[in-house]
């Protein structure tokens, strides 16, 4: 699998006043991170939904296990990659390493989605593209998407 990894230095706005991350910031930091991780394929979210006709992938699970706190000021790691694919969902695993330990392990299931054919306001899964499958199961991020 393709792995992307960012490193982010914790903000004084992502922090609760204890000065530790705020939990809904890790849910952010795990949707640009997958942003990137497709990015990293070629496939900003305005080149997919115009090539695939899609309105996005919206999450439709989601958890975290918190293993070490992170602090106002700490650098992070963050490692994504698509652990999991069903035929129109696909489950993005995140693990949020500080000073080289796991700090925080974490994932997001969601589906492939294009306007419903038949409900104005709607929409419904699709299978995502093969192309897309086999660009993020190279480990060596080679096999990008064209345009």
């Amino acid at each position: 699998m393709l792995t992307n990894r960012r490193t982010l230095r914790i903000e004084w706005g992502q922090c609760d006043p204890a000065g530790i991350v705020f939990y809904p910031q890790y849910l952010i930091i795990f949707d640009t991170s997958t942003g990137w991780l497709f990015e990293r394929t070629g496939l900003t979210p305005s080149a997919m939904r115009k090539k695939y006709r899609i309105v996005g992938m919206p999450i439709v699970e989601v958890g975290a296990r918190f293993i070490l706190p992170c602090r106002f000021d700490d650098e992070i790691v963050v490692e994504s990659e698509v652990g999991e694919w069903g035929r129109s969902s696909f489950t993005v695993r995140h693990r949020i390493l500080k000073a080289g330990e796991l700090a925080l392990d974490g994932f997001e299931k969601r589906v492939w989605a294009a306007p419903h054919p038949e409900q104005a306001e709607a929409i419904k899964a699709q299978a995502v593209p093969a192309e897309i499958i086999v660009s993020l199961s190279d480990p060596t991020g080679s096999t990008t998407i064209k345009f």
